[in-house]
C-alpha cells in the first residue's frame, strides 16, 4: 500500500523509518520530510497546513494510509477536510478530527475534560485578560512554585513554572496583556505545582480500542542537571524504570480507560495517538497534559521498542479493528541524544554542514532539523538538528550507543547534554 507520513520532524523520520520495514509498505512519501527521510522515503514539498496540496498529491499517487505526525495540522482540522470531500472519504488517516485535537489545542477544554471524568489532574484555573484581577487574587490564593499555561498552542514554549508569586503575577500580565504567546496566551491556565517525577505515556487508539505503547521519558531543559531554558526536547529514554508495572496499571485505570470512555460520551470518534503526560506523585499518575500525537523526541526510543509491524497495527487502527492486531515490545532498553545548533532555543545559525553521518556505524540517527544543500551536502535546517538513538539491555548500555554516535557528527557550534538517562540508572525494572 502507499503511504503519506505528514511532518518534517525526528518523529516523523523514526515513524516513516518503521513504516519502510513493513512488507505490506509499496510507496512510502514524506511531505514535506528531511534529509534523513530523503534517505527511505520520497521527500514531497507539501507544507503540514496545505490541505488542499496534500488532498490532490493524495489523489494522485492513490495514497491509502495518511499517517499525520505534528499537532498544527490534527488541531486545524486536516482530518475534518479530508471527510468533507467524497473522494477523500476512503483513505485511513491516523490523528483525530477538530473535536478531539481539542484536547491538545486548548488547554482550558482538556482542564474541564480531566475535571469531568474524574481524571487526575493539577487543581487550576482558567483566566482571560478581562479577569485579570481576579487572576492576581487567585494566584495569591497559592503557594509557589506556581505553574502558568498559555491555552492554545505555543510551540511547547507556552508553559511558565514561577518560583515566587512576584514572578507569577508578572508572566500572567505579560501572557495576558502584553501577548507573549500571541494568541495562544488570550486564555491563561494557572495550576498547582505538583511534586513528583514526569514520564509520558503513549496510547494508540481506534475510538473504541486501544493499545498503551512504551512509555518514556524526556529531558526538556537545554542544560546539564535539568537548568536553563525549555526546549522542544534535549534526550529520551524508554522504558522509564521508575514505571512499575503497578504504577502502570494504575495509570490504565485512572487516565487512560477514563480518557477514551470520557471521548466516547463526548461524542467524539477518536482515532490516533494520544500522549499523555504525567507526574508521578508519590507513586499516583496525575495527567500534566495531554497531546494528540506522539512526541519528540520520544518517539525516537518509543517506536525503536516496537518488534510488532507498525504500519499493520497503524491499519488496523485506521480500520477501527486495533483489538485484532497483535503488539510486541522489545524488552531492551533505547535512549536518545538530541543534538542542537548552539543559540538554541534562542538565536541560532541554520544552513552549517554536517559531517560524520556516513562514518556513523553505532545506533541510529533519526534527522530532526536537516535538509539537502544544492551541493547534496546534509546541512542543519533547525534548533533541534539529530537524534541519535541507542538500544541496549539496559538504560546504561543503550546510552552509550547513543554518545557514542554522538561523538561522531559534527558540525560548527553543535552541542548536546551530557546527562540524558543518568537520573535512572540503578532504577530499571525488576
Amino acid at each position: 500500500m502507499n503511504v503519506l507520513v505528514v511532518g518534517a520532524g525526528g518523529r516523523e523520520h523514526a515513524l516513516a523509518w518503521k513504516i519502510k520495514q513493513s512488507e505490506k509498505c509499496d510507496h512510502l512519501y514524506v511531505a514535506p520530510g528531511n534529509a534523513g527521510t530523503a534517505e527511505i522515503a520520497e521527500n514531497v514539498a507539501i507544507g503540514v497546513n496545505d490541505f488542499e496540496g496534500l488532498a490532490q498529491f493524495v489523489l494522485k499517487q492513490n495514497i491509502e494510509l495518511l499517517v499525520v505526525g505534528p499537532e498544527d495540522p490534527l488541531v486545524n482540522g486536516i482530518r475534518d477536510f479530508f471527510e468533507s470531500r467524497e473522494e477523500l472519504r476512503h483513505v485511513l488517516i491516523i490523528g483525530p478530527g477538530k473535536a478531539g485535537a481539542r484536547l491538545e489545542g486548548s488547554k482550558d477544554y482538556s482542564k474541564s475534560f480531566m475535571n469531568k471524568y474524574q481524571i487526575p489532574t493539577a487543581k487550576s484555573r482558567t483566566f482571560t485578560a478581562e479577569e485579570l484581577e481576579e487572576g492576581l487574587k487567585y494566584l495569591e490564593s497559592m503557594s509557589a512554585p506556581l505553574v502558568l499555561k498559555a491555552d492554545g498552542l505555543a510551540a511547547g514554549k507556552g508553559v511558565i513554572i514561577a518560583q515566587s508569586l512576584e514572578e507569577a503575577k508578572l508572566s500572567l500580565k505579560e501572557m495576558l496583556i502584553d501577548g507573549k504567546f500571541g494568541e495562544a496566551s488570550a486564555k491563561v491556565v494557572i495550576e498547582e505545582f505538583l511534586e513528583g517525577i514526569e514520564l509520558s505515556v503513549f496510547v494508540l487508539t481506534d475510538g473504541e480500542n486501544y493499545k498503551i505503547l512504551p512509555e518514556a521519558k524526556d529531558y526538556k531543559r537545554i542544560g546539564e542537571g535539568d537548568t536553563g531554558l525549555n526546549t522542544g526536547g534535549m534526550g529520551a529514554v524508554s522504558p522509564v524504570g521508575f514505571a512499575h508495572p503497578e504504577f502502570l496499571e494504575k495509570v490504565n485505570q485512572r487516565v487512560v480507560i477514563p480518557t477514551i470512555e470520557g471521548l466516547k460520551k463526548e461524542g467524539i470518534l477518536y482515532n490516533g495517538f494520544i500522549f499523555i503526560g504525567l507526574m508521578n506523585v508519590k507513586g499516583d499518575p496525575y495527567v500534566i497534559e495531554y497531546n494528540v500525537r506522539m512526541g519528540d523526541p520520544e518517539t525516537e526510543v518509543v517506536i525503536p521498542r516496537i518488534k510488532s509491524d507498525l504500519l499493520e497495527l497503524l491499519l488496523a487502527c485506521g480500520q477501527g479493528q486495533l483489538d485484532e492486531a497483535d503488539l510486541e515490545v522489545d524488552e531492551r532498553a533505547a535512549t536518545t541524544v538530541m543534538l542542537v545548533s548552539g543559540g538554541y532555543p534562542e538565536a541560532y545559525e541554520k544552513g552549517r554542514v554536517i559531517n560524520g553521518l556516513k562514518s556513523l556505524n553505532s545506533g541510529i540517527s533519526f534527522h530532526a532539523g536537516t535538509k539537502i544543500n544544492e551541493k547534496g551536502e546534509v546541512i542543519t535546517n533547525g534548533g533541534r538538528v539529530i537524534a541519535l538513538t541507542g538500544m541496549g539491555k539496559d538504560t546504561k548500555e543503550a546510552l552509550k550507543v547513543s554518545y557514542k554516535g554522538a561523538e561522531k557528527i559534527e558540525w560548527e557550534d553543535v552541542y548536546y547534554r551530557n546527562d540524558i538517562g543518568q537520573d535512572l540508572l540503578g532504577m530499571e525494572k525488576g
